[in-house]
């Protein structure tokens, strides 16, 4: 069986109520995708640091934004389980350490996220090249941490229930099977708020190559290069809402690589955007890394 369907980066969210951009870590690539029945146990490991004050489409002033730095790690740690080659299931479970410094003071702090459940349907074509994915993710990460220095876009959890829609598609280039292309998305949509706050609907789409040609003996080999694209709303509601300060599109390279030793697979890539546009001020991360390693049975 393949890697984790959604184990994220994409990692993300994996359920980050990150006003910059977060839940860019859900897309996978198509090396990830399902391939037969059985159980796959995954961990994420991915990372940012927001550093950088954006407005609009260039780089702003610091001294335009109260918030100065949100550094990030998120773990994740999840289960995939395909009952047979049409339908599966996966969770994933986050757990995160935030460093956040804006000009009402710095705090670090580290809890549990808001869990994602997936149902997985790859039955369309007998090579389970295509899938879709519906799911909810849980407001079980706390949304109330030190609320006089943390906004609610920047806490870990959200405190929504968010229905969760995602398919992809992949297929040979070339008649050797060697060379592959795939397309993905994914689409968070808060339906159940908690204390009048809405975090912005949430967009992640990939589309890339990856070479399966290289082996060094057992262990495989496998470059992937991809563009990405996320497009989030701005949140909306009377509690700590901020809509002139959140809400995006970006659009990002990345470059990554597979690693193959059956039964364990390691995928590890960086994120660097070429295009971001940011409403209002908002800390943006120069670069995003990722790496997921998972076993098979």
């Amino acid at each position: 069986m393949g890697g984790g369907l959604l184990a994220g980066v994409l990692a993300p969210s994996v359920g980050w109520a990150c006003a910059c951009g977060c839940g860019v870590f859900d897309v996978a690539t198509s090396s990830m995708f399902p391939t037969g029945e059985g159980a796959m146990p995954f961990f994420d490991y991915a990372y940012q640091n927001q550093s950088q004050n954006w407005s609009g489409t260039s780089r702003a002033p610091a001294a335009n934004n109260d918030d100065k730095d949100i550094e990030t790690h998120f773990l994740t740690f999840g289960l995939q389980y395909m009952f047979d080659r049409s339908w599966g299931a996966q969770i994933d479970i986050p757990y995160d350490f935030r460093h956040f410094k804006s000009a009402d003071g710095t705090v670090s702090w580290n809890q549990l996220g808001d869990i994602r459940l997936r149902g997985i349907y790859t039955g369309f074509f007998a090579d389970q090249s295509a899938g879709v994915t519906l799911g909810v993710k849980l407001p079980t990460g706390d949304f109330k941490f030190d609320p006089d220095v943390v906004d609610r876009d920047t806490q870990l959890g959200t405190g929504s229930t968010d229905l969760l829609l995602g398919g992809f598609y992949r297929d040979n280039i070339d008649k050797n099977q060697q060379w592959d292309w795939f397309a993905q998305l994914e689409l968070d949509v808060p339906m159940l708020i908690q204390d009048q706050y809405r975090p912005g609907v949430e967009l992640d789409t990939a589309a890339g190559i990856d070479y399966k040609g290289l082996s060094i003996g057992n262990v495989r080999i496998s470059p992937i290069a991809q563009v990405i694209f996320s497009e989030r709303t701005s949140d909306s509601g009377a509690n700590s809402a901020n809509p002139v300060a959140s809400g995006y599109q970006r659009i990002l390279l990345s470059p990554g690589v597979e690693i193959h030793l059956h039964p364990v697979k390691l995928y590890a890539d960086a994120e660097f955007p070429v295009f971001q546009n940011f409403t209002g001020n908002q800390l943006a991360a120069p670069f995003m890394i990722k790496a997921s390693l998972s076993w098979m049975f």
